[in-house]
């Protein structure tokens, strides 16, 4: 299977155009959009990508003629093909979640209640479920043959159903042509963007009895028509069997010509555009990538996207820590992602460099002490169908003293110094779990203990732990924590709750100033030791 590479990414650590670590919400889409495989689990991607893997693959059913890669494409089109460019409405913004919209025959098929109940529940309150099927829709392209897509971030989730706006098979040419205007392409960018499309899947007899009849297929049970003959697999054979006359389109060939829209499409230009598709794989896919991106990027007026998120070149992540029961000791360990090193599979050496604070509290000045450990390789493991590595080094469990802490990280990568253009990484250690969060003998009894530096001075403090509001828009449900008033020392406070019968993984939150701030450093009732 041929992979296109395009010229988007540095295949070493210079990575262009990257934005500095930590940022809570970049670093979210960031590793949603890149850690496609592997050690990392917080993102929810390694999740979704295994139902892309193969990319045969339909909801763990084998010879049904449909592939998860088709339908989440489908569903990022319809949920974008509501865009109106005059007023701003519509676009992509997860609108397709709502009945109202699926109820609808343009919206016909249970591809869009398939691809929700892969991708829809995998948004948190840092990642909407408008971007999860964005990048649902990237991954299925990208690891199935297709071109690296360009993605940013930050789509916003609609609080209602959009008006209506997707093309259907019967419309005449003139109406698919207004309707891809009223989304903001040009009729060669709609020839383009139906073909690119179209590389993946099929119609369904259930979907469309009126297209496709039942097949009696034992190896295609959901008697699927499909587009070319590689519909799992992104190629320009869509291109090639219908410029040659052997395509089996069910658009095309269809014995229905009110249906045959694709064919309409295709030849709006006199096959101009096929034809060029047709005679080079490589301008195929340089024109998909900027139509899969272009048809992502359409969100309604007002919502303004990242830049394009590009993967780190080095990225600090699974950051610990716990202050000792004893309050003097913090226990700290962390991994850092190496992205697309050369020679991957070989050991590099790699040190975390680390500063801490001054040792004297009493002190009026902040000097540091910079220390250093030895990080060993964990795993290798790929993004975008293996088209890029990332190699993964862990920390061992270090000790540190309490008031010292750490406060900002550099490493050094064979030698080279990786800090952020001298910035280094900087290391939140102001609210931590603490040791004396322990659970009962019975598993069903929990008390959460955080501590919190002194120096922060928190009016809440609480835990985190993944929700949905009414609308099914990911939010952030909150359990507040109570002061204690034993004080752990000089430099933390406890603050903590007992929770019963409660079996959430939770994340720490608190608000200073107003402004709420969040560690992601999740604990359940399985990561506590048994209270004494």
């Amino acid at each position: 299977m041929r992979l296109f590479r395009l010229s988007l990414l540095a295949p070493s650590l210079a990575v262009a155009n990257c934005y500095v670590w930590p940022s809570p919400q970049l670093d979210a889409l960031e590793a949603l959009r890149w850690d496609q495989a592997g050690v990392n689990t917080s993102s929810g991607t390694q999740v979704i990508a295994g139902f892309v893997e193969p990319c045969g693959a339909f909801l763990g059913a084998d010879n049904t003629g449909r592939a998860n890669v088709a339908d989440w494409i489908r569903t990022a089109y319809h949920d974008m093909a509501t865009y109106n460019v005059t007023d701003g409405t519509g676009g992509m913004d997860a609108s397709i979640r709502f009945a109202e919209e699926t109820a609808r025959p343009e919206d016909v098929g249970d591809g869009f209640a398939n691809t929700l109940a892969i991708l829809g529940d995998t948004g948190n309150p840092l990642v909407s479920i408008a971007d999860m099927l964005a990048v649902g829709a990237i991954m299925a392209i990208e690891n199935c043959g297709g071109p690296v897509v360009a993605f940013r971030g930050g789509r916003v989730d609609a609080v209602a159903p959009n008006n209506p706006g997707v093309p259907e098979p019967q419309d005449p040419l003139e109406s698919h042509i207004a309707a891809f205007a009223r989304q903001n392409f040009t009729q060669t960018e709609m020839i383009g963007l139906v073909a690119c499309g179209h590389t993946f899947g099929g119609v369904q007899n259930a979907a469309f009895p009126q297209i496709v009849p039942v097949l009696n297929d034992p190896n295609n049970t959901d008697s699927v028509s499909h587009f070319d003959s590689t519909f799992t697999h992104f190629d320009h054979n869509i291109a090639t069997e219908y410029i040659s006359g052997t395509t089996q389109n069910p658009l095309v060939v269809g014995l229905n010509d009110t249906t045959n829209s694709d064919k309409r499409i295709f030849g709006s230009d006199g096959n101009a555009t096929m034809l060029s598709f047709a005679n080079s794989a490589d301008l195929f896919a340089s024109t998909c990538a900027s139509l899969f991106a272009k048809m992502l990027n359409t969100v309604p007026a007002g919502v303004q996207l990242t830049e394009v998120i590009n993967p780190l070149p080095v990225k600090p992540d699974y950051l610990h820590f716990n202050l000792g029961a004893d309050g003097k000791s913090l226990q700290f360990s962390t991994q850092v992602r190496l992205w697309d090193l050369p020679n991957p599979n070989s050991t590099h050496t790699v040190l975390m460099l680390w500063d801490d604070r001054a040792s004297n509290s009493n002190s009026t000045s902040t000097p540091t002490s910079t220390n250093n450990v030895t990080l060993v390789p964990s795993k290798v493991v790929t993004a975008a169908g293996g088209r890029f590595t990332a190699s993964w080094y862990s920390s061992p469990l270090l000790t540190l003293d309490a008031f010292r802490g750490i406060t900002n990280m550099r490493f050094l990568v064979d030698g080279k110094l990786e800090d952020q253009d001298g910035i280094g990484f900087a290391v939140a250690d102001d609210i931590v779990w603490s040791d004396t969060s322990c659970v009962t003998s019975d598993f069903n009894s929990a008390t959460y203990a955080v501590a919190v530096r002194k120096s922060l001075a928190p009016t809440r403090v609480y835990l985190e732990t993944p929700g949905q509001d009414n609308i099914s828009r990911p939010i952030s449900v909150e359990t507040d924590l109570t002061l204690q008033p034993v004080v752990a020392n000089a430099t933390y406070n406890i603050w903590s709750v007992e929770l019963n019968g409660v079996f959430d993984s939770f994340t720490i939150g608190a608000e200073v100033g107003g402004v709420k701030i969040s560690r992601q450093d999740p604990r359940s009732l399985s990561s506590l030791e048994v209270c004494a």
